[in-house]
C-alpha cells in the first residue's frame, strides 16, 4: 500500500498556509507534533479525525504553534506511512513535506472524514476532543457502527412487502411530484404512471416498493394494521402537567395525512394571542405560537423519528404555558441539541422521507429547520424553542413569553390585567399610565386600570417608579 506525498512546488500546502494554519493552534482538526519520533500518538490522532471530521496532524511543528521543521528523507515518510497503515480499515489520507527552510521541512497529514467508521488504531478507536485524543468508549464505538450500519441498510429503503401500488395514495403521489417539479427541485418524470412518479422520487426500485413510500403514501386502514407506528397522538391537557384532559385524540396514516391533522389541531385548539409591538397603539392579534414554526416541527419529527420502532409515534401536547413535539428515536450523527441551533450537516435519520418533503417544499433548507423554529419564534416575541432528547424520544418546546397561571393566592386574573403584564413585559424601560390606556384603546377606564395596576403590584408581578405624571410602570 503507497501514500502519496509531494514536494516543494508540487505540495498541496505552502508554507504560508503552514503559518496560517498553525497560527490557530491546536484543535480537534489540528494536531502539532514536533518530530516523526511521536508517530504512533499521531497515527491515533489520524484515527480520531477519520471517525470525525477529518483534519490535519503536522509533524515538525512544536506545541506552542512554532513551525520548526525537522529533516526529512524518504525513509521518514515510509516510517509515517507504515504507522497509518495500521487503521483498519484501510484509510489513505494524504502525506506531504513542506519545506520550511534550506534543509528543514513539515511533514502534513491530511485526513478526509472517514467513509466507513469507526476505524481502529493497534485494535483501538479514538475521537477528539478539543484538542486532545482519547479512547473511544463501547457505547460511542457500538453507536457509530450501528449509523454505518443504518447508512446501508436502513429500515426506510427495505422492501415492503406485500405492498403494491394499488395500497398507495395515487392522488397525494401525483401532488407531491407536481409540486416538486413547480418549484424545481425535481425534474419531469419519464412517463405518468404511478410507478414512473415512484421511480423520480427514488421510491421505487426493479419493481421493488420500499417501506419509504409506504409511510409517505401509504393506506390508512393497511397503515393501521401493519406499520402502527406511523401514529400521532394529539392532546390538549389543563394547566401544566397531564393529570386533566381537555382533549386526546389519535390518527392512523401516511406522513402527509400526519402533518396534515396536526395542523388542523394547532389551528382549532391555539388561541389567538394578542401582543404589541413598539410605535404602535393597536394589538396584533395572532396565534400563540408561529404556525410556520410549529408546522417545522411536525415536519422534522415526521423526517427523522426512528420507524423501526414497532410502538413508535408523533406526540403533540398542549399545556397552559407551552407546546412540545415528541418524536420517538434518540438523536443521531453525534448531534447534541445545542448543535441544532447552530449551522451543521444535514443528516437525516430518514433521508428518501425527507427528500422527499423537501422536494414537495415542505422542508425548506438542509441543516436548518431547527435554525428556522428558532428564528421565527424570536421574531414572535417567543423565547427560543428547546429541544431535549430523553432516553429514546426528543422533545422540541415552545414556550409562551407571557405566561400568567390562571390561580393566586388572591384569585383569578382578568383578561385586561393579562393583556396589561403582557405589555409592560414587551415594554423598552417600562410604560406610563396613559401609554397603557392608549394601547388598550380608549375605552379602557383610567380608574379600573389603576386598580389592575396595583393588583399586578401587589401579586409581585409589576413595580412603578417615580412619581405623578413621570410614573412608569414595569414588569417584575
Amino acid at each position: 500500500m503507497s501514500y502519496g506525498y509531494a514536494c516543494d512546488e508540487d505540495a498541496s500546502l505552502t508554507r504560508d498556509e503552514v503559518a496560517a494554519l498553525t497560527s490557530t493552534g491546536e484543535s480537534e482538526v489540528l494536531e502539532f507534533k514536533s518530530t516523526t519520533g511521536t508517530r504512533r500518538e499521531a497515527a491515533k490522532t489520524v484515527c480520531a479525525m477519520l471517525n470525525q471530521r477529518g483534519g490535519h496532524v503536522l509533524f515538525g511543528v512544536a506545541p506552542d504553534s512554532r513551525v520548526a521543521g525537522q529533516q526529512v528523507s524518504e525513509r521518514t515518510i515510509e516510517l509515517v506511512s507504515a504507522e497509518i497503515q495500521r487503521i483498519e480499515p484501510p484509510a489513505f489520507p494524504e502525506v506531504e513535506r513542506i519545506r520550511v527552510s534550506e534543509d528543514l521541512e513539515v511533514i502534513a497529514v491530511l485526513v478526509s472524514p472517514g467513509t466507513s467508521p469507526p476505524y481502529q488504531y493497534q485494535g483501538r478507536s479514538y475521537l477528539r476532543v478539543g484538542n486532545t485524543t482519547r479512547t473511544m468508549s463501547a457505547e460511542e464505538y457500538n453507536r457509530i457502527l450501528f449509523e454505518r450500519m443504518h447508512n446501508e441498510r436502513r429500515w426506510e429503503n427495505q422492501p415492503a412487502d406485500g405492498w403494491t401500488v394499488d395500497d398507495l395514495d395515487l392522488a397525494e403521489i401525483r401532488n407531491t411530484v407536481a409540486e416538486a417539479v413547480q418549484i424545481g427541485r425535481l425534474d419531469e418524470p419519464g412517463g405518468r404512471t404511478a410507478e414512473d412518479l415512484l421511480r423520480g422520487l427514488g421510491l421505487l426500485r426493479g419493481g421493488v416498493l420500499f417501506r419509504a413510500a409506504a409511510v409517505l403514501f401509504g393506506n390508512a386502514e393497511r397503515l393501521e394494521s401493519e406499520m402502527p407506528q406511523c401514529l400521532l397522538r394529539v392532546a390538549r391537557f389543563r394547566g401544566l402537567d397531564r393529570s386533566e384532559f381537555l382533549d386526546n385524540r389519535q390518527f392512523n396514516g401516511n406522513a402527509f395525512s400526519l402533518l396534515a391533522s396536526a395542523v388542523r389541531f394547532l389551528r382549532d385548539t391555539l388561541p389567538i394571542a394578542g401582543r404589541f409591538e413598539s410605535g404602535r397603539m393597536t394589538r396584533i392579534d395572532e396565534p400563540l405560537y408561529p404556525p410556520l414554526a410549529t408546522r417545522e416541527a411536525v415536519a422534522n419529527a415526521l423526517c427523522h423519528r426512528d420507524y423501526a420502532m414497532g410502538g413508535g409515534s408523533i406526540g403533540l401536547a398542549i399545556y397552559d404555558d407551552r407546546l412540545e413535539v415528541t418524536s420517538t428515536g434518540p438523536l443521531h450523527f453525534g448531534l447534541t441539541p445545542d448543535d441544532l441551533f447552530r449551522p451543521h450537516e444535514s443528516r437525516p435519520w430518514n433521508p428518501l422521507i425527507a427528500r422527499t418533503f423537501y422536494r414537495r417544499g415542505i422542508v425548506e433548507e438542509w441543516g436548518r429547520g431547527t435554525i428556522k423554529m428558532a428564528d421565527l419564534a424570536t421574531s414572535a416575541g417567543l423565547p427560543r424553542p428547546e429541544i431535549e432528547e430523553r432516553g429514546d424520544c426528543v422533545t422540541v418546546r415552545f414556550r409562551r413569553a407571557d405566561y400568567i397561571p390562571p390561580r393566586r393566592d388572591h384569585g383569578e386574573f382578568t383578561e385586561q390585567q393579562r393583556v396589561v403584564l403582557t405589555l409592560l413585559r414587551r415594554s423598552d424601560g417600562g410604560l406610563a399610565l396613559r401609554d397603557i390606556r392608549a394601547a388598550l384603546g380608549a375605552q379602557a377606564n383610567e380608574r379600573r386600570l389603576r386598580g389592575d395596576l396595583a393588583t399586578l403590584k401587589t401579586r409581585g408581578l409589576a413595580e412603578s417608579t417615580g412619581v405623578g405624571r413621570g410614573a412608569r410602570w414595569k414588569p417584575l
